[in-house]
């Protein structure tokens, strides 16, 4: 499988982690399971969740960057890194925060984000 795909998958299963570990506990008190418990503990929870991000994420900035023989420079990484964690945050934010709709300004900022990622990967030269 080809060093960018890798990357990619990786980056995927990370931001679903991430998304988990950073609103994760708002979907629980939206489900009145962690209503009563110290914002410590949410805290602590989300670290937890936090670590399989980790667990995905660096492996795939080793094996997706340049320095280490992948084929994305550092700044191609971080912008494809971000339009994947957003989209990632967008089909979750759809089908399990159903409160909050999708509408066409947040559409037209995805465009935008893309358009970044394809300017990132701009060849100048």
């Amino acid at each position: 499988m080809p060093k960018g795909l890798i990357t990619i998958l990786l980056l995927i299963v990370s931001n679903v982690f991430m998304t988990f570990a950073w609103y994760g506990n708002l979907k629980l008190t939206e489900l009145k399971i962690n209503t009563s418990w110290p914002l410590i503990l949410i805290i602590l929870t989300s670290w937890g969740v936090a670590f399989f991000e980790y667990s995905f994420m660096i492996p795939a900035n080793r094996i997706g960057s340049q320095i280490n023989g992948g084929p994305f420079s550092l700044m191609q990484l971080k912008i494809l890194a971000e339009c994947i964690s957003l989209t990632v945050f967008t089909v979750i934010v759809a089908t399990v925060f159903k409160s909050e709709p999708i509408r066409w300004n947040h559409l037209v900022s995805f465009v935008f984000i893309l358009l970044a990622v394809v300017f990132a990967f701009w060849k100048t030269k």
